[in-house]
């Protein structure tokens, strides 16, 4: 256990082989990851998981599969709402005459928001699929070539933001422009796909300011050749022509493939589910610390026994026994070891149908077709009902873990980290659970002084004094909990009552810490035994 902790390996050869590599990472140069800085859109519910509610031609099963996904414990759906099916002949023709009599294209779609509301989730919107008319040439250069005028794409997304204005706020610009064919049968373009980004996301942020824009999924891959593009030369080029001006959150693809969650290793040419270090130190060195990563999709190729009928293992090959252990194992690495990682969407729930069984991408499915619960779902629906925790990093005040009791306020400042914190004058507190050693709150000092009593598990309450500054000073960091065993941890806060009433406790942020862990030493040991092991072995034979 403690080896495929390390190298994500089940045989004992592969993890020794793993290891080996990982003690060869520790001598290398270090992605700079910035861990400690304020990340927005990271303190969110992280289960997400795909869907195609579009292919479902009975309401009936669309509800039916939203239920079930609400039940596992997912709080957000990605949702494809593709050009094609929407403005389906001409633009600004929103009828579907393809099945007479003709009707509105909105229809399902909003049977499929008004789902989403009914069962308390929210929609991350995929924008793609352009319909042939958008092309001169049709669908010569592919089903997924980009339009010829980028302006027809931001106006599909302008109808589809302005139609679900309140209800859906997250939308996802295109999916994996770095590769064929999903930017058409022709070269990647990333100039062009910047253009087509930031010109969408001008027209999103003019319906609305608090919309949410993701950058198109980047796909891993190291592939050099035009058709496709290694995602880290693909995220420069993107940076190099200005699209870091155009989204909110940036999001790839998470694929596991051939080794399990908890792979450790670094290896920019082989694609494991540890590859987003290298994507947040491109982010890091062009000046976007402070954004989060969303990964698109998540999963591992559950094929059938036995090479799966003839089917090639291309995205590798699990036991439905392991991918059940290894969905759950993902969210956990997630949470507890990168705080630059948000949602974390699950590749994918089920299919309308069983007629792409011949392929290996069907194998990745949750719920068979007929509403059969694969493994995983038990699995994951385990894991998502346990008790939210905060692990380390440094998040902000509406992290999805805390739970406020009492007369808050939030209060808009640019001062605060991220522009905001929430504030209480009178009797309230908070409460969460935690894991690391250490506990810190960010917090201004005030024109009002007080006291807040801190409780950490079972322990007595112990106050913590807010003096009294003017005007505001922002950034304090005040420490709650200190050298605590390195667990899990619940903590109360609450603002106590003094002599003179109550004072103002403020809330900008939250710290979490852990003891450093020893892997890097224990992996340089571990590299030296085997180099000696591996040398006597030549020096006998």
């Amino acid at each position: 256990p403690f080896l495929f902790s390390l190298a994500g390996e089940e045989s004992l050869g592969s993890q020794l082989f793993g290891v080996w590599q990982l003690a060869g990472d520790v001598i290398r140069p270090r992605p700079a990851l910035e861990p400690d800085v304020p990340i927005s859109h990271t303190g969110v519910n992280p289960f997400g998981i795909n869907t195609f509610l579009q292919q479902e031609v009975e309401p009936a099963k669309r509800e039916r599969q939203v239920q079930m996904i609400a039940e596992a414990g997912f709080h957000w759906i990605r949702q494809e709402f593709p050009w094609y099916d929407i403005e389906i002949d001409a633009k600004g023709n929103f009828d579907d005459c393809r099945f007479p009599p003709c009707h509105s294209a909105w229809d399902k779609y909003d049977q499929i928001v008004a789902l989403a509301d009914s069962h308390g989730l929210e929609i991350i919107a995929r924008l793609s699929a352009p319909p042939a008319w958008s092309r001169a040439d049709g669908t010569a250069r592919g089903a997924f070539a980009p339009p010829d005028n980028f302006d027809d794409f931001a106006d599909y997304a302008a109808a589809v933001a302005t139609r679900y204005a309140g209800r859906v706020r997250y939308f996802q610009v295109w999916n994996e422009p770095n590769i064929y064919p999903e930017w058409g049968e022709m070269s990647v373009d990333p100039k062009a796909y910047t253009a087509l980004l930031c010109r969408t996301y001008r027209r999103l942020k003019a319906i609305d300011p608090n919309i949410v824009v993701l950058s198109g999924a980047l796909a891993p891959t190291s592939e050099l050749t035009g058709r496709d593009l290694n995602d880290f030369v693909f995220l420069q080029r993107l940076y190099d022509a200005g699209a870091g001006r155009c989204f909110d959150i940036l999001s790839m693809q998470g694929y596991g493939l051939f080794s399990g969650p908890t792979d450790q290793r670094r290896r920019p040419i082989n694609v494991n589910y540890n590859r987003n270090q290298y994507i947040r130190d491109i982010m890091v060195k062009n000046g976007d610390a402070g954004k989060a990563i969303w990964i698109s999709e998540m999963n591992w190729n559950a094929l059938p026994p036995k090479g799966g009928g003839g089917i090639p293992p291309i995205y590798g090959q699990v036991t439905l026994e392991q991918q059940a252990r290894y969905a759950p194992m993902a969210y956990q690495r997630a949470q507890d070891d990168w705080p630059w990682i948000g949602v974390v969407n699950f590749w994918f729930f089920k299919r309308a149908d069983d007629s792409e069984k011949s392929q290996a991408w069907y194998y990745f499915r949750m719920v068979e077709p007929d509403f059969t619960p694969l493994p995983v779902y038990a699995a994951m629906k385990e894991y998502a009902a346990g008790t939210p925790v905060m692990y380390p990093g440094r998040h902000e005040e509406d992290h999805w873990t805390i739970r406020y009791f009492g007369d808050w306020h939030s209060v808009n400042d640019p001062r605060a980290e991220l522009g905001r914190y929430v504030e209480t004058r009178s009797e309230g507190g908070l409460s969460f659970r935690f894991s690391g050693s250490s506990l810190s709150l960010l917090t201004l000092q005030s024109n009002s002084s007080g006291v807040a009593l801190v409780q950490i598990d079972d322990g007595p309450a112990r106050p913590v004094a807010f003096s009294l500054s003017m005007p505001a000073e922002f950034g304090r960091v005040v420490s709650l909990a200190d050298r605590l065993p390195n667990a899990e941890h619940t903590v109360t806060v609450r603002n106590a009552r003094g002599a003179s009433g109550y004072g103002t406790l403020a809330i900008d942020g939250l710290i979490v810490r852990r003891e450093p862990s020893p892997v890097g030493a224990v992996l340089i040991v571990m590299a030296v035994l085997l180099g000696a092991a591996w040398a006597a072995a030549r020096r006998a034979k």
